[in-house]
C-alpha cells in the first residue's frame, strides 16, 4: 500500500528545505573572518610605546588568526589622526586601532575640536596592558632626584619640559607634577618620544616626562637619567628608581593604559575572535618577557572591561584636565 503524506505536511517539508538550502548555501559564500590582512592603526610615530608593543602583539595575533597583522604608523594629534582614521572605517574588523588613555579618554577634553566622540564611535576588544612613565633629566645634569628637580624648578621659573605629546598621559604628569609641587613650568609638545628624547641627550630641554619603553635604553646606556616613576608602583624595569609619591610627591599616580578598538557596530563574533588572539598573545610566555623587559606591562580583557575602563576614565580626566586647564590646538 502507498504511503500518502497530508499536503500541508508536505508543504512544511518542502519549505524547510529550501530555507536550509538558502541558509546553508549563505553560510557557504560567506568568507570566514578573518579572510584578508588586518591593519592595526598605531596613532603615534615609530619607535615608542605603541610601536613596540604593537608590532610584538600583532606579529602572534597574526599566527594565530592566519593572516597578516599590518602595523601602520599614523601620527598626528595627540594620536587623534590615527583613531579618527579607525573610527571612519568600515566596522568589519580590518582596520582596528592602539588606543590609549589620552585618546579614548583625556583627547576630548584638551583638544579645541575633535573630529570623533570615543564613547560613541568605537568597539573595544581587548586591553593591552599599562605602561610606566619615567621623569628624566640628561645624565650631566647636577639634578639628581626630585627634590633637586623642585629646588632647581623654583629657582627658575617657567622651566621647560618635554614630552611625546599634547594631550598625552606624558603631558599630564607634567601638568599634575606643576601642581602638586607649585613649580611653573612650560610644556613643550614634540611630535613622539624620539625627537623628545634626541633634544634631552642633545641638551636642548632639560627635562622630560616619557613612557618608560622609549627612554629605557638610554637609561641603561647612562645617556639619560631616571629620578621617578610616575605610577603607583616602582617599575621592574628601574626597582631603584622611586615613584614620585615616595620621592615626597604624596598622592601622586598616573598609570597609562592602552587598549585596542575597532569602529563601532562591528560584528560581535568579530569582536570575540579579535578578542580572543588578542588575549592568547598577551599570555604567550616570550611575549610577556618582551613586553616586560621594555618596560611595559601586559594585560590583556574583555571587550566590555575595555569599554567600561574607557568610560570610566573619561569622566574621572574629564575633572582633572578641566581643573588643570589643560588646553592643546
Amino acid at each position: 500500500m502507498a504511503l500518502t503524506f497530508p499536503r500541508s505536511a508536505f508543504r512544511h517539508a518542502v519549505t524547510t528545505a529550501f530555507a536550509m538550502a538558502i541558509i546553508t548555501g549563505t553560510a557557504f559564500s560567506q568568507p570566514v573572518y578573518p579572510a584578508k590582512p588586518i591593519h592595526f592603526i598605531v596613532p603615534y610615530l615609530p619607535g615608542g610605546t605603541t610601536d613596540i608593543v604593537a608590532r610584538t602583539v600583532g606579529q602572534k595575533v597574526s599566527e594565530k588568526l592566519g593572516q597578516p597583522v599590518i602595523v601602520e604608523n599614523r601620527a598626528g594629534a595627540g594620536g587623534n589622526v590615527g583613531m579618527d582614521a579607525v573610527a571612519k572605517a568600515a566596522p568589519d574588523g580590518y582596520t582596528i586601532g592602539f588606543g590609549a588613555i589620552s585618546t579614548n579618554a583625556l583627547n576630548p577634553h584638551v583638544y579645541k575640536a575633535m573630529a570623533f566622540d570615543p564613547r560613541k564611535d568605537f568597539a573595544g576588544i581587548s586591553m593591552l596592558g599599562y605602561s610606566t612613565i619615567v621623569l628624566e633629566v640628561p645624565a650631566d645634569t647636577p639634578i639628581k632626584s626630585v627634590a633637586d628637580l623642585v629646588a632647581f624648578a623654583k629657582k627658575n621659573p617657567g622651566l621647560t619640559y618635554g614630552t611625546a605629546g599634547a594631550g598625552t598621559s606624558m603631558h599630564l604628569s607634567g601638568v599634575l607634577f606643576a601642581q602638586t609641587t607649585q613649580t611653573d613650568l612650560t610644556h613643550v609638545a614634540y611630535k613622539g618620544s624620539n625627537p623628545a628624547i634626541n633634544d634631552m641627550i642633545g641638551g636642548h630641554i632639560k627635562v622630560m616626562f616619557d613612557n618608560l619603553p622609549a627612554s629605557l635604553p638610554h637609561i641603561q646606556s647612562g645617556k639619560l637619567r631616571a629620578l621617578a616613576v610616575a605610577g603607583a608602583a616602582r617599575s621592574p624595569s628601574l626597582p631603584d628608581v622611586p615613584t614620585l609619591a615616595e620621592a615626597g610627591l604624596k598622592g601622586y599616580a598616573v598609570d597609562p593604559w592602552f587598549g585596542v578598538f575597532g569602529p563601532a557596530g562591528m560584528p560581535p563574533v568579530v569582536v570575540q575572535k579579535l578578542n580572543q588572539a588578542f588575549v592568547e598573545a598577551l599570555a604567550m610566555p616570550e611575549v610577556k618577557e618582551k613586553l616586560l623587559r621594555a618596560g611595559f606591562t601586559p594585560k590583556s580583557s574583555s571587550a566590555a572591561e575595555l569599554d567600561a575602563l574607557a568610560r570610566a576614565e573619561y569622566e574621572r580626566l574629564g575633572k582633572i584636565a578641566r581643573d588643570a586647564k589643560m588646553v592643546a590646538e
